[in-house]
């Protein structure tokens, strides 16, 4: 699984004029769901979500987590994350997983989400969804598990 991940100030995801997941200070993460997936990696990708220090401690050094911050977390899942773009001018995406499997990961982290911390949004899986935000820094990391 990847997740391209944003600190920010301030995110939502609307579908169709109608907002679906908002945040304040807190971490949005575009969620990308591969073919060989499971919910091993996407345990894991949740434990760094949660625990990743990318917010300031009073020296202004990057020491602090998600739960110290008591940020919010902004879950999109984003297909194009799988592209495969080493190679010519059209991404290919053979290596995302199928969409229902993709859905079915994307729902189980955002379940497993649900219980370990108390401030989780989503957006809509499989929907044309309008993100928008304020990224604080700006601070952006890719995760890989």
């Amino acid at each position: 699984m990847k997740a391209l991940i944003q600190r920010v100030s301030h995110a939502e995801v609307t579908v169709a004029g109608r907002t679906v997941g908002v945040i304040d200070h807190g971490l949005l993460a575009l969620v990308g769901v591969e073919r060989g997936d499971d919910t091993q990696k996407a345990d894991k990708l949740l434990h760094k979500l949660l625990h990743y220090r990318l917010f300031s401690d009073d020296e202004g050094k990057m020491n602090l987590d998600l739960q110290q911050v008591g940020g919010g977390l902004l879950l999109v899942s984003q297909f194009t994350l799988a592209a495969e773009t080493h190679k010519g001018l059209r991404p290919g995406f053979s290596s995302a997983a199928a969409p229902e499997e993709g859905e079915r990961l994307f729902a189980y982290l955002v379940r497993q989400a649900t219980d370990a911390w108390p401030h989780v949004a989503q957006g809509e899986f499989g929907a044309n969804m309008q993100v928008s935000l304020t990224n604080d820094g700006p601070v952006t990391f890719m995760l890989q598990t």
